[in-house]
């Protein structure tokens, strides 16, 4: 059987740092991967003139598959973001953030296990602004039937294959009721479609107060895609940060796996990253490609590294390096 290609964007600051660890320990595993290096980020815009050169999105439609480091995007201008713009251009239009306790990550939680569904496509998170007049900006949201079906099946369909119980739909429909409203009316449609998984729905506000005093009763949260960017973060902070969470962003025919916490600058070049969250993330890339049983030897050699406590990063408290880490990752396997 050939081997399948995987595209590598290293992105920005600590990126080829994580990203390099990460690769050892899948080269370790044995896979029948080829890796094919692409640019992105900040970083390679005095290079190609942009933070997404088209190659690289070349690269990924052809492969099917992305692993992708943190990619840094300026605050309040410069040029929109290359997250954004591989979504956009991939249709990657569900971002999967499953969030989990750590073994030996002490936080106020334990045992929280649940999954941030986003829509990636639209809502106001798509940044379609304009200055009407100066000192008067408007932003729109734009919420369609068929982003919103799409999201809602995705995040049942996910349920269903991995034994959820229970879909949460995120809202604020008593305040945006066509928009949101909308939104909900496609998630309940789906819902019918799946009698065996129990529907609910929360107003965003009331939501977040319900996370903070306790993540361990819910399972699958469904959300447009501004709401799903801060309650993911939100949940990440439940389990440690988002060093210890991994990401995925999946389109119908192309997917990204990629470390959702920021480029770290401060601590670049020094070595000393915690590379956790992106093989988290190629733990869930194994597993989409069908490579399951890897999947599990990878998540399991991260758990028992985890639950033995001995070796961790500074993040977290430890005194290892990003080597010193990875090295212990690779002989738990």
């Amino acid at each position: 059987m050939a081997n399948r290609t995987v595209t590598i964007i290293n992105g920005d600051g600590i990126g080829p740092e994580v990203m390099a660890a990460t690769l050892r320990v899948l080269e370790a595993l044995e896979l029948p991967l080829d890796f094919e290096y692409k640019d992105a980020g900040a970083e390679v815009i005095a290079k190609y003139g942009t933070n997404l050169p088209d190659e690289t999105v070349e690269a990924v439609l052809r492969n099917g598959v992305a692993l992708k480091g943190p990619t840094g995007t300026v605050v309040g201008g410069g040029l929109p973001s290359a997250n954004v713009g591989l979504r956009k251009r991939l249709d990657l239009y569900s971002s999967l953030r499953p969030v989990k306790s750590v073994p030996n990550v002490k936080t106020r939680y334990e045992d929280v296990d649940l999954v941030v569904v986003r829509e990636n496509t639209e809502s106001l998170y798509a940044g379609l602004e304009h200055i009407i007049v100066p000192g008067v900006v408007e932003s729109l949201k734009i919420i369609t039937e068929k982003a919103s079906t799409r999201i809602a099946r995705f995040a049942f369909e996910h349920s269903k294959r991995h034994g959820r119980k229970r879909v949460t739909a995120v809202h604020k429909a008593n305040i945006m009721k066509l928009s949101d409203g909308l939104f909900l009316d496609c998630c309940r449609k789906v819902s019918r479609e799946f009698p065996e998984i129990k529907y609910d729905e929360f107003i965003i506000d009331n939501l977040c107060m319900q996370l903070v005093k306790d993540p361990t009763k819910f399972d699958v949260l469904v959300l447009e895609n501004l709401y799903g960017d801060i309650v993911s973060d939100l949940c990440a902070g439940l389990v440690g940060g988002l060093g210890v969470v991994p990401g995925a962003n999946i389109g119908e025919r192309t997917a990204v796996f990629e470390a959702v916490h920021g480029t770290a600058p401060d601590i670049a070049g020094k070595g000393i990253a915690n590379p956790t969250a992106l093989m988290m993330s190629s733990v869930m890339m194994l597993d989409w490609l069908g490579m399951r049983d890897e999947a599990k030897r990878m998540q399991s050699a991260i758990q028992k590294v985890y639950t033995e406590g001995k070796v961790r990063t500074g993040d977290l408290g430890g005194t290892a390096n990003t080597r010193e880490f990875t090295d212990a990752i690779i002989a738990a396997l």
